[in-house]
């Protein structure tokens, strides 16, 4: 298990972002979540295999039809195993 925390830039609000994340990491079998911070960007906090960790981390580059990732920093974390699944975050964390 690996985990990761990103951050992405751009045009990511408001066009489906967090909600198509959701999607692609539950696709891949990923834990964690994903939600808007007040400046515009998507914080996610992504666990689980390290395949389907770069696998979630590329799709996170471009997002979904719409979005335009301007920034994208990513920073590798050890898993804390707290999250079943993945969602969508209405809360700090």
């Amino acid at each position: 298990m690996k985990a990761f925390h990103a951050v992405i830039g751009g045009e990511v609000q408001g066009i489906g972002f967090r909600y198509s994340a959701v999607r692609e990491a539950r696709a891949l079998g990923l834990a964690g979540w994903v939600r808007n911070l007040a400046e515009g960007d998507v914080e996610v906090w992504a666990e689980g295999s390290a395949a389907e960790l770069e696998e979630f981390s590329e799709w996170l580059k471009t997002g979904p039809d719409g979005a335009w990732v301007r920034d994208f920093e990513l920073t590798w974390e050890s898993p804390s195993g707290k999250y079943a699944s993945f969602n969508i975050a209405f809360e700090a964390r």
